[in-house]
Order: C-alpha cells, then structure tokens, then sequence
C-alpha cells in the first residue's frame, strides 16, 4: 500500500506538470491494484471494461467511477471491522446518499491534507472561528453528514469557537458581538456553506442593520451555487455584498465532495479553484469521455491519492468544469486551475448549500 507518511509532508502546490503527473500515476496505479485485489464490486467494473490495470501508464487512463455508484452501492476495500466512521454525502428527504466507509488511517490522512492545504492560505497559527451555522449539525459524531464533516474537519483551524446561529437558525447577534469584542483587532477565521451564510448572514445582517467589523476575517466557504445563480447572484457580488455589511475582504470558496474528503480544491486570490499535489482534475468530453483541452467545458473527474478504505480515487462527478490552465495561475501556485460551471442537466442537487437552500423552493 501507499505510504502517506513522507507524501503528506510536502508543500501541496509544489510540482509542475510533468513532475506531479508521474506521480499521481504511480500513486493511482498502485491504489487502483489495491482496490482490484480488496474491493469485490470494484473489481467487476474493471474486468467489466476489460482493462489490465498493470499495463497502465497514465493515471489519466485509470477507470473512473460514476459518483452516483457510492448511492447505490456500500463499496469498501477493509474489513467492516476496520471501518472506523462512515461519512455520508447530502441529500434531501428522499434522495439516496452516498456512504463512504473510512478506517483509521484514511481518516488520518484525509485530515493531515486538508491541514496541510488550507494552512497554506491560513498560516499555521490556530485563529479565533466563527462557524456561520448550528452545533445542531455535528451533534450526531457517528454518522457524519457531509455538512457536519465539514464543520469538524475545518474547526481544527481555529480556537475559541463560536456558533453564529443557534438551533432554529437565527444569528445570535449578542454572542457574534461579544466574540468579536473579545477578539477584537485579531485575524479571525470564518467557515460556512454558501447559501447559509447568504441566507442566515448576509440576509439577517442586512435586515437587522447589525454592521459587525469583520475587515481582519477571512472566510472559507463551499457547498453550492446553484441557488445563489437562481437568485442571480455571481460569485462577485457575493463577495462585495458581504463587504457591505461586515467588511470582510479575503473570501475564499472551495470544491469538494464527502466521497473525497481532504482534497479540496480551495480558490485563490485571483478566483481560480486549485488542485494540489494530493489530487487533480480531468475535464472529459461527455460523448466520447477523452480528455478535454484547456479552457473547454466538460464533465469534471477528480482523482485522490487519499481513499485507500473505498475505491474513491477516480470519481466522474455530475459536474461541468473548465481546466482553465496549469502551472501559470498569476497566484504562483503550481498545477492546473480551473472553474466550475455547474451541475449537469437533470443531476441531483447533493451539494451542502443546494442541499439545505432546497427546502426554501
């Protein structure tokens, strides 16, 4: 098996093209066998499509998976005895949900990635946290919702946590003002799912008149456009509108999904998604699935050097992206950078935010 331990330690936006596509290959590839020889259901895919993965020299050749397989499927590659936490995806009142099993050592190293990427935008230092939704939702530590486990993999960053809502999702402007008078003048972090922190922050902020100074905060956020772009609201504007009414100024979205927790995809300060050395992205022409070139839309595959208890690593996701280039992001980070565009036509909603905005159709 692959061993994560010198991997995990190197800065993740650190290898150019030629040098991160050898060894994503060796990694999948080993990854892939693993799960050949350990996962029942995933072996059948493979000889199904009649591919020896040993011949392999590209993990851009590696079978993906539909995401829509972890719905209808319990696919592991450990022994239920060594399943130590299983994470759910979202999904609203009568959608099926993805269960990905995870044992000791992938949840280790799921959140040493994503502790290693989100302190490369952060810094090391632990930081007064706002959370912008309920404890409510983390209540229940043995069956992880994909929003719960977001919550618990990004409060690690901070210290001094505070709930902005309480469990009937109001915000609790008293305890927000105390927080912020206690922190005063300090770098303060701030974590949510996009429509909640439109509709649960950014709304009541606006209705209230409450002008909370957040100009030292930065706020991590993900989940879901897709009822924001209802209400024709642009990843711009959204950011400005939250400047209005508390000052904040970095703002940073990212793309993840429960099946691949860890290796996110954080966006820059010149609004680019990134892929760090733990992951990629494949953008795949959907009439024939060959590989895309720069700036051509696409249906987005993500690949993880990160799931060894499931068969997770290459996952064609209901998403249609563009690789907007690599290597050259003005940022400087190394690797490609690309943009999601949206949920293709007739997909479920699964996304956090779209997820929990559907109850306000």
């Amino acid at each position: 098996m692959v061993d994560y331990g010198e991997i995990l330690n190197i800065p993740p936006y650190s290898m150019q093209r030629e040098e991160k596509h050898s060894f994503l290959t060796d990694i999948l590839k080993e990854l892939s066998l693993f799960h050949y020889d350990n996962c029942p259901e995933y072996k059948r895919v493979i000889d199904g499509l009649g591919v020896k993965l040993s011949d392999i020299t590209s993990f851009c050749d590696i079978p993906f998976l539909p995401v829509r397989l972890f719905k209808e499927y319990d696919l592991r590659s450990v022994g239920g005895e060594n399943i130590t936490k299983t994470m759910t995806s979202s999904g609203t009142t009568g959608q099926q949900v993805s269960r990905i099993y995870l044992d000791k050592e992938t949840s280790a190293n799921q959140t040493k990635a994503l502790t290693k990427i989100v302190g490369s935008y952060i810094g090391s230092t632990r930081l007064p946290m706002i959370i912008l939704d309920t404890s409510a939702v983390v209540k229940d530590r043995k069956m992880f919702s994909a929003r719960g486990a977001g919550i618990l993999g990004f409060q690690m960053f901070g210290r001094d946590k505070i709930y902005a809502l309480d469990e009937a999702m109001k915000l609790d402007i008293e305890g927000l003002s105390a927080f912020l008078e206690k922190h005063s003048g300090e770098k303060i972090l701030l974590f949510g799912f996009t429509f909640m922190i439109w509709q649960h922050f950014y709304e009541e902020l606006k209705k209230s008149g409450y002008r909370p100074d957040l100009s030292n905060g930065i706020l991590i956020h993900g989940g879901g456009w897709k009822k924001l772009a209802d209400k024709k609201v642009s990843q711009e504007e959204f950011k400005c509108l939250l400047n209005e009414v508390c000052g904040i100024q970095q703002v940073y979205d990212y793309y993840g999904m429960v099946e691949q927790t860890g290796t996110i995809y954080m966006e820059c300060e010149c609004g680019h998604l990134h892929a760090s050395i733990f992951s990629d992205v494949i953008v795949r022409r959907p009439h024939d699935f060959s590989v895309c070139g720069y700036g051509e839309k696409g249906l987005v595959e993500v690949v993880s050097i990160l799931p060894a208890s499931y068969p997770g690593h290459a996952l064609l996701t209901e998403d249609e992206g563009v690789i907007l280039g690599e290597d050259d992001c003005p940022c400087g980070r190394k690797g490609k950078y690309f943009s999601i565009l949206g949920r293709i036509k007739n997909a479920e909603i699964r996304g956090c935010s779209d997820t929990y905005a559907d109850k306000f159709r």
